[in-house]
């Protein structure tokens, strides 16, 4: 088991450190714009001949001095009449739009005996902000931190300098969350990303530390670390894509009994008994995946994908990946109603790509992962899930999803279930250095003749160094009791917080925060809390890849 373990973790460092190497390796490089000075001092030069030229007594003819004084300006040689204009691009490699979304290196230097031919250079040079202000992601719409080759380095470059796509289609590759959930095309972007040997690498990771105070006869201390390292791959399949992932957690290090969380229920500590009011370790794989896309034209394409462990296609993404609430360390009390299946171990989901449509379906094996967090397992993919997704504007995300569900939980054998769910994701700027993203989301449990209801709201503004994010969330819940079987309680609970950023590195960001929260339970459930509205809360410092 060491041996899996240890494999797993180089292999994931692998994958990531290139990408945090080769973008270290360009921090804060700003690329000139030659193109506007060079007009304006040619411009400048040419009226200036005129005026000579037109002088009493001068007998050059105007068009060789204003060639001589254009080039004289820009800082050139005088060239002749004949020879073509060129745009100066000394020693600079820059990269062309392709219909694959891929940049093309060009030559480093022009070739002999002259510069590059302007009409043949079809991408400009911009300029890069050194870094993105301390603690926040520069939004993808206007700065996608890719990087691409320059002169053998990497370097940040701009999304209107070339387009990037994402693994299943030809839409911006900040539409892409967990598994193959999309997100608003405006998302932030928090991935390191640099290109080898035609591979685009990209890595994420942040990793929490936290000391955790839930109130009342149920709750407990503890402290605790959480968090995810996450390494991406991504190389042309024919004119398509083909994408490798791996992520990988640190839960398991907090032992089987997870942490105190109130309200929280769902899989088992020891295989015999129930976690309640206690939020579960994720295993030491969270996904270890891989996608094959094709396209079928300029906005369609069609895809594959499979996981051990895998996410189907079912709920909104995973919370740790919602822009909304990914800066709180807690998880939600509806995680069993909303997205509980982004570990599933053994998932195959084909899917089609119609624009700002997504149409996809699952099988895969999502019972409910047992107590051993450290060891892959395996089961047969005989559940189902569909999912619609819908992306009308840049700046929101919506899905339908359905999935049946055969023996689910490993205590309660026999017992299936149908899930439905759908969410709306919104994430926008909303002023000069101003962020906010909110979430809404609904699930629904069918078993043996209940419906049990799950829904919740999140939301987050950053400015700057600050993050402010709340969660409000109301669930019918009924594995509160202590058979676990008992009437569907109507609980709630309400999360606020904040965490300050600071930038340690060029690519590395140190984060100090903290969270309240109030539950709210019904009088039959009081005396067990300690009364209607038991408490919690959270002291946390994170260190977070940017």
């Amino acid at each position: 088991m060491k041996r899996v373990v240890f494999a797993a973790a180089g292999a994931a460092t692998l994958v990531m450190i290139p990408a945090y190497a080769s973008a270290q390796a360009m921090a804060g490089m700003t690329m000139p714009m030659p193109a506007k000075p060079v007009m304006k001092a040619k411009a400048k030069a040419k009226a200036k001949a005129k005026a000579k030229a037109n002088a009493p007594g001068r007998t050059v003819p105007p068009h060789k001095h204003s060639i001589a004084r254009t080039h004289a300006s820009a800082g050139h040689a005088p060239r002749s009449a004949a020879s073509p204009k060129p745009l100066p691009m000394p020693g600079m490699t820059m990269p062309m739009d392709h219909p694959s979304g891929q940049g093309m290196p060009m030559p480093a230097s022009p070739a002999p005996g002259g510069a590059m031919d302007h009409g043949a250079m079809g991408a400009m040079a911009m300029p890069m902000p050194a870094s993105p202000a301390p603690g926040g992601a520069m939004d993808h719409g206007a700065m996608g931190a890719m990087a691409m080759p320059m002169g053998g380095q990497s370097m940040p470059m701009s999304d209107h300098a070339m387009a990037m796509t994402g693994a299943l289609g030809s839409y911006p590759m900040a539409r892409e969350a967990s598994g193959t959930a999309w997100q608003p095309d405006s998302s932030r972007d928090m991935a390191l990303r640099a290109m080898s040997g035609g591979w685009m690498l990209m890595a994420h990771g942040v990793l929490n530390l936290v000391a955790d105070s839930q109130s009342g006869p149920r709750g407990d201390d503890k402290g605790f670390i959480s968090g995810m390292l996450m390494g991406m791959a991504q190389h042309p399949l024919g004119d398509g894509t083909l994408q490798l992932k791996a992520m990988l957690s640190p839960d398991p290090l907090m032992g089987p009994s997870g942490y105190p969380l109130l309200l929280a229920s769902g899989e088992t500590a020891n295989g015999s008994e129930r976690l309640v009011d206690r939020q579960h370790p994720h295993d030491l794989f969270m996904e270890l995946s891989a996608s094959a896309s094709q396209p079928l034209g300029s906005k369609s394409s069609v895809f594959v994908y499979g996981g051990l462990p895998g996410e189907p296609a079912f709920g909104p993404p995973a919370f740790m990946h919602r822009e909304a609430i990914m800066d709180s360390p807690e998880a939600p009390i509806t995680h069993h109603w909303l997205d509980s299946t982004h570990i599933s171990f053994g998932v195959l989901t084909a899917g089609l790509v119609l624009d700002r449509v997504k149409i996809e379906a699952s099988r895969f094996n999502a019972r409910e992962p047992d107590q051993h967090r450290w060891d892959i397992e395996t089961g047969p993919l005989d559940w189902t899930a569909l999912r619609v997704s819908w992306n009308p504007t840049r700046t929101v995300a919506l899905q339908g999803s359905w999935g049946r569900f055969i023996d689910p939980e490993q205590l309660e054998p026999g017992l299936n279930q149908t899930r439905w769910s759908a969410s709306a994701l919104w994430a926008d700027e909303i002023a000069p250095d101003w962020r906010a993203a909110a979430t809404l989301a609904w699930g629904r449990k069918s078993s043996q003749g209940h419906n049990d209801d799950g829904a919740a709201v999140e939301a987050s503004v950053q400015h700057a160094a600050w993050t402010v994010f709340g969660r409000g969330e109301a669930v019918e819940n009924r594995e509160l009791a202590a058979a676990g079987d008992g009437p569907a309680f109507r609980v709630g609970k309400i999360s606020v917080g904040a965490i300050r950023d600071f930038r340690i590195a060029s690519h590395l960001l140190a984060g100090v925060g903290g969270l309240a929260s109030v539950d709210f339970v019904p009088g039959t459930l009081a005396p067990s809390y300690g009364g209607n509205h038991p408490t919690g809360a959270m002291g946390f410092v994170r260190v977070r890849l940017n």
